[in-house]
């Protein structure tokens, strides 16, 4: 993945959109296109004769977020409501259960006649607040996308190999 030197079939280059610095990823971006027959070969590396090396910490953060794109995208273009849905999901029961427990516990102060602060004075409160519409927004925006990526018109683009 690191070395300078690649090589690739026509088809492949053509089957695939490389953008910004994904060309570090072109092995990775042609397996999630279908192309399966990936090998490396060994290359003698020389050492540096002239000038000095550009990669730094900033590119290996780069590369990094680079990876994680590509493997959200790779895993969730087609399906983003398995994402959001269920991140928005998680977070609603989790505010749901923080509400019940600030009531709930409210209640039983109020009960048992022991001095109890006001739920609006409480932080988990708004926390709880937070996570539930969080959740919802979430949850909106995984509806939103999966009519965006069903709308798409490279939806139903295939890589016909050979046709009979």
């Amino acid at each position: 993945m690191n070395c300078g030197l690649k090589a690739y079939k026509n088809e492949v280059v053509k089957a695939i959109e490389v953008y910004g610095d994904m060309h570090r990823y072109i092995p990775y971006l042609a397996k999630n296109v279908g192309y399966d027959r990936i090998t490396e070969l060994p290359v003698h590396h020389q050492k540096r004769k002239y000038g000095t090396s550009e990669f730094g910490m900033a590119r290996f953060v780069h590369g990094i977020l680079d990876l994680m794109s590509l493997w959200f995208l790779g895993k969730f273009s087609k399906k983003p409501m398995h994402f959001f849905g269920a991140s928005g999901l998680l977070s609603f029961i989790i505010g749901t259960i923080m509400t019940i427990w600030v009531i709930a516990r409210k209640l039983i102060y109020q009960s048992a006649g022991m001095h109890y602060r006001a739920v609006t004075e409480q932080p988990l409160f708004y926390l709880s607040v937070a996570a539930l519409i969080i959740g919802v927004i979430l949850f909106c925006t995984g509806f939103i996308c999966e009519m965006v990526s069903r709308n798409s018109t490279r939806r139903n683009d295939y890589n016909i190999r050979e046709e009979f």
